[in-house]
């Protein structure tokens, strides 16, 4: 090489490859640097770990849709970021909402258009909103199963291919999708969320092959129990709210701590994150290589619950 373009030449080549290089990895760890500006839409972004999501972009410059059926709470939120933004040394943007109800699929083309309005594109789809269950397949209506599946499941795929073309047509998008260890094993008394859990990881894990050629990720993040009030918002057989702080619950990750991998995973485009502890993680490892045993393991956890209760 050296005689093809001349010592000079090589050293000039050296020094600007380096410094190319060295400017790459600083934009790469320079925080928030990948989403400030970007638009971020957030469903069930009025509490827990939606609303983390959306201090946490919110902190990192991005333009947040924040999307839910309450318009107070969601206005609540819009104003508590606007009030953390004071003093802050980085560009922020006071949110946008878009009010609707994800499990009325038939209200998600008209929500993805006021999205679409509301900065002409999005970034990151970020699918969020859900619901949990609780309850023994016996006594369980087929309705609470439907509704179930209309929230986790429905919701979510339809507000992605509403939003979907406009990112194809720009080659650029980010779509993320708040999943569960439970879509990646099923544990007694968890019928309905764990089967909408199953689906969702299912359809986007084809999504993500589909789409790679237009250079679109799909991130696909798998937490376990994250300590907010989904155990307490849980419906059960016939419907009714569940009402219980589960111990697991309650005992598990800070939903702030979860936003933050989901910011992490974001920026570092991830396709599948499980945000677990030793023992989910092994019991998915069962579940593949040695589902003998996992079923037994399952057959004896569910005759010691006999009922769902709080664990």
């Amino acid at each position: 090489m050296e005689r093809v373009m001349g010592g000079g030449m090589l050293q000039l080549f050296l020094a600007s490859t380096g410094i190319l290089l060295l400017y790459r990895i600083l934009v790469r760890l320079r925080p928030g640097a990948a989403l400030q500006d970007a638009v971020v839409v957030i469903t069930g972004a009025s509490s827990g770990l939606g609303k983390e999501c959306a201090r946490a972009f919110h902190a990192a410059g991005a333009r947040l849709v924040l999307c839910g059926r309450d318009a107070g709470r969601l206005q609540q939120v819009v104003q508590e970021l606007t009030a953390s933004s004071t003093g802050s040394q980085r560009q922020t943007y006071t949110p946008s909402t878009v009010i609707f109800n994800l499990a009325d699929t038939d209200t998600v083309d008209r929500a993805a258009d006021e999205i679409l309005k509301c900065f002409g594109q999005v970034d990151v789809l970020i699918n969020n909103a859900g619901i949990s269950y609780r309850g023994n397949i016996l006594d369980t209506h087929l309705s609470v199963q439907r509704d179930v599946m209309e929230t986790n499941y429905f919701g979510p795929i339809a507000l992605t291919q509403a939003l979907l073309p406009s990112m194809v047509h720009r080659r650029s998008g980010h779509i993320v999708v708040i999943s569960s260890v439970q879509g990646k094993m099923a544990i007694p008394y968890r019928s309905a969320y764990a089967a909408s859990k199953h689906a969702t990881q299912a359809y986007f894990d084809c999504l993500r092959a589909e789409i790679e050629r237009y250079g679109i990720p799909v991130t696909v993040i798998s937490p376990g129990y994250i300590r907010t009030s989904l155990s307490v918002n849980a419906v059960t057989g016939d419907g009714s709210k569940y009402g219980v702080l589960d111990k697991t619950t309650a005992m598990g990750r800070d939903p702030r701590d979860v936003a933050q991998a989901v910011l992490k995973a974001v920026r570092q485009r991830s396709k599948d994150v499980v945000l677990a502890g030793p023992m989910p993680n092994l019991a998915i490892y069962l579940r593949t290589l040695w589902p003998a045993l996992f079923f037994k393991l399952m057959s004896s956890r569910a005759r010691k619950e006999q009922k769902p209760k709080a664990e």
